[in-house]
């Protein structure tokens, strides 16, 4: 199928460098931005449908490298951790399933960056936040651009852009601080205008190691995790008569971790949150992930705008973890295990028995070939924007398996390796055309976008068997935007969107049927001189739900739906400058950030809730695991020419971490009590203070520093993948920025 595609799209390719060399009549050139999501904080005011854009200068100002407390100002986005530093984020959108993210389109620059969206979207990466220039969030009815997952919304991650001139040329910024870790971003760029046209580069480099705040029983080895990210940009404009563009961009990550899926018991963890069980000591995880894209942008007329690229991923991953237990009477299951005596003596490493680790290697690879047209144009007094898409994609993902056995002697240690055979995972494979048609349409204050996506997917999955089966779907998806301006300072928006995400080919080709959730929202906004506000309301019903999958032994595991679901609720955000409403020489900026969910189950199918990972255990009316009822933020920054600091809280109310809510674990399909497991349970409530500051010394050097978590309060976050974990205690940086 790999290559039956590479045959399809490299015409087509070819098609768009031809078209790329053509030249039309134009003005003097000028510097041409790629396309956004959002575009940029003035722009959220001008979106009809609900979205938000956080810089930099926003999060970095804090030190925050973790997206879990970036997004915690964001309505309506929730972002569960499990390591503490943000390496595996779990993101859910307005009460869709955050499973590794799957239900949401994740991209880079506009390009997808989920190392197999279609094929495998549960993968183990996402784009590392601390080095971008900014994150944009789309939650609304305005996704009609962006695929293949649109129940839940799209995150854009913004790279460092190229200066362009009157910029700083250089910037670094390096941090040391609790459990031995270092951060470091620092890049370098420029933008030269020659005779043949005008060139811009960037240089990158971003590092980021710890020791790791939880201890392992019985070993000096660390918890902690090594990455390193180059990256490369290029643009140049050429002084040619059509007022083009070509964009290229490298990057690569390069990731180890001593990461577990085990947890431990929710007793254990009360008296000691960042303990470890010596049973997870040969967990480790290492990834490698290559992406490139280039994109050519012209605009051949005032009503004319073009932008194409074609990319390539790839992504690799190794992951020894903790997989279950061997021996008479004992539990399996590591979840299962931590509440059963024996065999939680057999984890801790005092009791006999057999534990197995399971080392699942994982290969993706996603390319592709992406369009947009604008067309601008007037029909009497009414102005339209009309976006025109295509997008031909291929991903797979595939792998191996393979179990390794260690003996506990009882005495809190492991005997060595004893490795069983390799297998295959299998090999899942989708080559997916999408196309997309989207209007802007303004009549005089009123704005209306309505849009309408389609996908055509032809799948195709081989069990690790070698059996080998395929065939096509397809997806229709599309809504209505709009917006009124009463004047400019107060506007009024709302949407319909019907969106779906789809089953991944093992799935679809058992009969797993694509999830569709149908949402509407209708907000206010209000921006005047120091005060911005913004007040949601939304609903959102799915229907097919698919349930979330942890990883099964002996291949990659076939989606399942389990039922449909509701959720609705209300979402706001207040920002305001006092010290700019007072005419101050200082800056003192507060916030306040609000989200109410409801999120139920409905018609859940009781045959499958028991083996369908997170909603396990669920039934109709149940809560959705993982979405607290309220998620709160509030915040005050001081700031003068000199020094600045700031003052950030957060809280989230207690949820569940599975389907299952009740008292006493019931088997859907039997009737008869289950087996109880840790996955099962509360999540606590959760209060964070961080507190930060800088002090400019020069124009060119800046201190920095502070306290995250400043009252070190730690809680369980998380019972996925395999037990209670918490979040990361007091941590205290300090370090340096420097620009020119």
């Amino acid at each position: 199928m790999k290559n039956r595609n590479l045959r399809r799209i490299a015409p087509l390719v070819l098609a768009g460098v031809m078209v790329a060399g053509h030249t039309v009549a134009q003005d003097a050139l000028e510097t041409l931005a790629p396309l956004t999501v959002v575009g940029g904080g003035d722009e959220v005011f001008q979106l009809p449908g609900s979205g938000a854009y956080v810089s930099a200068e926003e999060f970095r100002s804090r030190g925050q490298t973790n997206l879990a407390r970036i997004a915690a100002k964001v309505p309506s986005v929730f972002v569960r951790d499990e390591d503490g530093y943000g390496n595996f984020p779990n993101i859910a959108l307005r009460g869709v399933d955050g499973t590794r993210s799957s239900k949401v389109t994740l991209m880079e620059d506009g390009i997808l960056t989920s190392p197999s969206p279609y094929s495998a979207p549960a993968a183990y990466y996402s784009p590392k936040a601390s080095r971008m220039s900014a994150i944009e969030f789309l939650k609304g009815s305005s996704q009609v651009k962006y695929g293949p997952h649109t129940t839940g919304g799209a995150v854009n991650f913004l790279s460092t852009p190229i200066p362009v001139d009157g910029e700083k040329n250089f910037f670094s910024r390096t941090t040391y601080g609790s459990d031995q870790t270092f951060f470091n971003q620092t890049w370098y760029g420029d933008t030269q205008t020659t005779e043949a046209g005008t060139f811009g580069y960037l240089l990158e480099l971003h590092t980021m190691k710890s020791e790791g705040f939880r201890d392992i029983d019985g070993t000096s080895q660390n918890s902690g995790f090594d990455l390193i990210e180059p990256m490369l940009k290029l643009f140049f404009e050429p002084n040619t008569d059509l007022k083009q563009r070509f964009d290229f961009k490298f990057g690569y990550t390069d990731f180890d971790a001593n990461e577990s899926y085990g947890g431990i018991t929710e007793g254990d963890l009360r008296v000691n949150p960042n303990r470890r069980y010596s049973s997870t000591q040969f967990d480790h995880h290492t990834s490698e992930h290559f992406r490139t894209y280039l994109k050519w942008i012209a605009e051949p007329s005032d009503a004319l705008r073009i932008e194409s690229a074609v990319y390539f991923n790839s992504f690799e991953r190794n992951w020894d973890k903790l997989d279950g237990l061997r021996g008479a009477g004992l539990r399996t299951n590591v979840g299962e295990a931590l509440l059963h005596a024996p065999s939680l003596a057999v984890l801790q490493g005092t009791g006999v028995g057999d534990i197995f680790t399971r080392d699942a290697f994982r290969e993706h690879e996603s390319y592709g070939w992406q369009n947009q047209a604008n067309f601008r144009f007037d029909t009497g007094s009414v102005s339209h924007d009309l976006a025109v898409g295509l997008r031909l994609h291929y991903d797979r993902a595939g792998g191996t398996n393979q179990q390794i056995f260690y003996a506990s002697s009882g005495l809190g240690g492991f005997g060595a390796a004893a490795p069983g055979a390799v297998g295959s995972a299998g090999l899942q494979e989708v080559f997916a055309t999408a196309t997309y048609f989207e209007d802007e349409i303004k009549i005089g204050a009123l704005t209306l976008r309505p849009g309408i996506r389609f996908e055509h997917l032809d799948v195709e999955n081989t069990t690790g068997a070698g059996v080998n089966t395929s065939g096509q779907e397809q997806l229709v998806m599309g809504g209505l935007g709009a917006m009124y301006d009463f004047d400019a300072e107060n506007s009024l928006f709302g949407g319909i969107y019907r969106g779906a995400s789809p089953a991944n080919p093992a799935g679809y080709l058992a009969g797993t049927e694509s999830e569709e959730s149908l949402g509407i929202e209708i907000g206010y906004r209000h921006r005047k001189n120091a005060l911005r506000t913004e007040l949601v309301a939304f609903y959102t019903d799915y229907d097919n739900l698919i349930a979330p999958q942890f990883d099964v032994v002996g291949g990659l595991s076939p989606s399942r739906n389990a039922g449909a679901a509701e959720t609705w609720g209300l979402e706001s955000l207040v920002e305001y400058d006092l010290g700019q409403a007072a005419g101050a020489s200082y800056g003192l900026p507060v916030y306040f950030s609000a989200t109410y969910t409801q999120a139920e189950f409905k018609d859940i199918n009781g045959l499958l809730a028991n083996t369908a990972g997170l909603f396990s255990g669920a039934q109709s009316g149940s809560e959705l695991p993982y979405l607290p009822q309220w998620k709160l933020a509030a915040g005050i920054s001081y700031l003068t020419e000199k020094w600045g600091v700031n003052l950030d809280a957060s809280f989230t109310t207690s949820t569940c971490g599975t389907g299952y809510n009740d008292d006493v674990r019931i088997d859907n399909l039997t009737g008869l009590p289950g087996n109880p497991s840790t996955v099962d349970g509360e999540i606590d409530a959760l209060f964070l203070v961080d507190l930060t500051g800088h002090y400019q010394l020069n124009e060119t050097f800046k201190l920095v520093g502070g306290i995250q978590n400043l009252f070190d309060t730690q809680e369980i976050v998380s019972r996925a993948p395999l037990g209670p974990r918490a979040n990361a205690p007091r941590m205290i940086f300090a370090g340096v920025e420097a620009t020119f």
